[in-house]
């Protein structure tokens, strides 16, 4: 039975094996944050849109392009999206992975988004609208100026939640040949025939992702409330 020493020189010391997880961590790394951008993007304009709706009526047609885009988006796996975007949607364009990846994970993570900003403003209480038009704030105004800050707060930590498993969800990256964290460790899995070492320093370094994801949020959930007092 080889030793702790022997494995490790084996996965990640021999033929500089190691860079297959370096190269996975920087591409995931990547594909999360500008995902993200795109998704909070995304997501806000959707939630405004069915927000502004839901409370006047009015954007029937935008709205309705967001329903169907929300139901698509959260009725299939989120698998088959990045596929069918690969192959299918960039087929006949020469485009990186890594940005079929991005667009994937971003219109994905977009709709989830846009559920939990939506029932953020929904919980604001409706007679912050009437007193920021007392002062005569208009619709807009209203909206940038107290709504959507007390809504933030509300839902910092489903967002926060959101953006977690986002960070997992790019480790089916390799179903398009992109070399991700996980597809990095399964090549050296791959070439050294053993699973032990290199699966679990994949999972060590998504846990320190998430760990401190979840101590940033922790952190900005906290100083959002010492200034509400």
């Amino acid at each position: 039975m080889q030793s702790f020493v022997e494995q490790f020189t084996l996965n990640f010391i021999n033929g500089n094996r190691y860079q297959y997880i370096l190269q996975g961590f920087v591409n995931t790394l990547i594909i999360t944050l500008l995902a993200a951008l795109l998704g909070i993007v995304l997501g806000f304009l959707v939630a405004i849109i069915r927000s502004s709706h839901d409370k006047t009526g009015h954007m029937k047609i935008p709205n309705f392009i967001c329903q169907v885009y929300l139901t698509v988006v959260r009725g299939t796996p989120t698998m088959i999206q990045l596929l069918i975007i690969y192959y299918v949607i960039f087929a006949t364009v020469n485009v990186s992975k890594i940005l079929a990846a991005v667009v994937a994970f971003g219109l994905n993570s977009g709709a989830y988004v846009a559920e939990i900003v939506r029932s953020g403003i929904m919980s604001v209480d409706e007679g912050q609208s009437e007193a920021g038009r007392s002062l005569g704030l208009n619709y807009r105004q209203t909206m940038q100026f107290i709504i959507m800050p007390q809504a933030f707060k509300n839902v910092l930590p489903a967002l926060g939640n959101e953006f977690i498993v986002l960070l997992k969800e790019t480790s089916i990256s390799g179903y398009i040949g992109l070399t991700d964290l996980t597809h990095g460790g399964d090549i050296i899995r791959g070439i050294t025939f053993s699973p032990f070492m290199p699966l679990i320093a994949v999972a060590l370094i998504y846990l320190l992702l998430v760990t401190g994801l979840s101590w940033c949020v922790n952190k900005l959930e906290r100083r959002l409330r010492v200034s509400e007092r």
